[in-house]
């Protein structure tokens, strides 16, 4: 998707004053073609004996837009500080839990009406003999608005600027097969510390043969065990993974404690029958 401030750069330079009237005629033009489609379920899932899934694909806009559906792998990766990141693979891809190469979407492209909605079939043709697990993809949903003028300052004063925008949503496909394991291993929480907040940056392991599908809570807790912030993050942990969490200090000073704790429980964005049960964990660490 072309943001905003990338449109921008592509105009010639304008006066400050006409700069704004230009600025708020070209948002309210283009409102609705950064409006992208929606996409539900967020994730599909697959398994050995329910080998078709289906995605609903709803254009919110008064425009037509060419859908194309395609497959990618990527997994959730983090850094050394616990900021998460996602890239994407179209070939050669090596990982023995992928799934890119059995899966296919039906239709592949559709071209939306307004308001418009399409169901789109995502069938599994798995190879014989797969290992009990989970195996991955991501489903990639291109809307393309067509070609589009925007109005821009030039030296006849004309329309001089074109844009063919394109808003891209992967979300995640799962197919299951045999004997399913949950199973994640706290390797070990870092903690950073500035005046205002503590930072817990908790490494975790996948040790099971499905995604750990879950939530990782955090408590800060002062000397006589009062709670002094708390806070939250959805985890899906596929290999491993960092998570880092902000704990604000609130007039507080340490030394003081972090209480965390992960478990499977508490997901409303997923079906219960869809997560695998897994182990909880708990945990506590001083902070000096």
């Amino acid at each position: 998707m072309i943001e905003n401030k990338e449109l921008l750069r592509k105009l010639s330079p304008v006066p400050f004053g006409v700069s704004a009237i230009l600025l708020i005629l070209i948002l309210s033009m283009t409102a609705e073609l950064f409006a992208g489609v929606l996409v539900a379920p967020t994730v599909v899932f697959l398994s050995d004996k329910s080998r078709t899934g289906r995605l609903t694909i709803q254009n919110p806009s008064n425009l037509p837009k060419d859908v194309t559906i395609s497959f990618s792998f990527g997994l959730p990766a983090s850094d050394s500080l616990g900021d998460i990141y996602l890239t994407l693979q179209d070939s050669n891809v090596t990982d023995p839990r992928s799934a890119l190469e059995w899966v296919k979407a039906f239709p592949r492209k559709v071209v939306l009406p307004p308001n418009g909605s399409q169901v789109v079939r995502v069938v599994a043709n798995p190879p014989a003999g797969l290992a009990d697990g989970e195996y991955w993809a991501r489903i990639v949903i291109a809307a393309q608005e067509g070609e589009t003028t925007i109005p821009a300052s030039g030296e006849n004063g004309g329309i001089s600027t074109k844009l063919n925008m394109v808003t891209q949503t992967a979300i995640v496909l799962k197919y299951r097969t045999g004997a399913l394991l949950s199973d994640l291993q706290l390797q070990g929480v870092a903690v950073q510390k500035t005046p205002n907040q503590v930072w817990a940056i908790v490494d975790l392991l996948n040790r099971g043969n499905v995604s750990y599908v879950g939530i990782l809570k955090c408590r800060l807790l002062d000397q006589n065990s009062n709670e002094i912030s708390a806070n939250q993050v959805d985890l899906a942990v596929y290999r491993n993974l960092k998570r880092r969490i902000a704990l604000p200090l609130i007039n507080s000073k340490i030394p003081a404690q972090i209480e965390i704790s992960i478990s499977n429980e508490g997901r409303t964005d997923i079906a219960p029958e869809d997560v695998i049960p897994g182990n909880k964990i708990s945990y506590n660490l001083k902070v000096e």
